[in-house]
C-alpha cells in the first residue's frame, strides 16, 4: 500500500503516528524553551528569581533533551523503552520543579514559582500523553 505521495508505509510505524507526534511536539517545545532559557537568562533572572547558574543548565539540559526526543521520534519504529524512558524524565521534571517552586533552594519571585509550576504542569501533561501512546502501542 502506497501513500499519496509514494512512500510505502508499514501499519506498525502508523500505529506509531500520535506517539511520534507528541514526541515531536515535545521536543520542538523543549528545544525552544531551552533556547529561551540561554538567550534570556540575564534579563529573566530579576523576574524570575532564577539565578543565571541555574537557567544556564536548564537551558543546556533542555537543548540535549529535545535532540534526545527528535532522535526516538525520528525511529522507523519507535522503541518502547525509549518511550519509557521519556515518560520517566518528563514525570522526573515535574516533581523536580514542583519541588524547586516550594523548597526554597532558589529565592524565586511569586513570578518565578508561578513558572515552575506551569513548567510542572506542561511535562506532567507531555509525560500522560506519551504514556497514552505508549500503552496503544502496547494494546496493539
Amino acid at each position: 500500500m502506497s501513500t499519496p505521495t509514494g512512500t510505502a508505509r508499514h501499519p506498525q510505524t502508523d500505529a506509531m503516528g500520535p506517539l511520534r507526534t507528541i514526541l515531536r511536539i515535545d521536543g520542538w517545545s523543549t528545544a525552544v524553551f531551552g533556547a529561551v532559557m540561554l538567550a534570556a537568562a540575564q534579563p529573566l533572572s530579576g523576574p524570575l528569581g532564577l539565578p543565571t547558574a541555574w537557567s544556564i543548565p536548564f537551558g543546556v539540559a533542555m537543548l540535549g533533551g529535545a535532540a534526545a526526543l527528535g532522535l526516538i521520534a525520528g525511529h522507523p519504529r519507535i522503541p518502547v523503552r525509549y518511550v519509557a524512558f521519556v515518560v520517566a524524565g518528563n514525570a522526573l521534571s515535574c516533581v523536580t520543579l514542583l519541588a524547586l517552586a516550594f523548597a526554597d533552594v532558589i529565592p524565586l519571585t511569586g513570578l518565578g514559582v508561578a513558572f515552575m509550576l506551569v513548567g510542572a504542569l506542561v511535562v506532567a501533561i507531555y509525560a500522560g500523553l506519551e504514556f497514552a501512546g505508549l500503552r496503544r502501542l502496547g494494546a496493539r
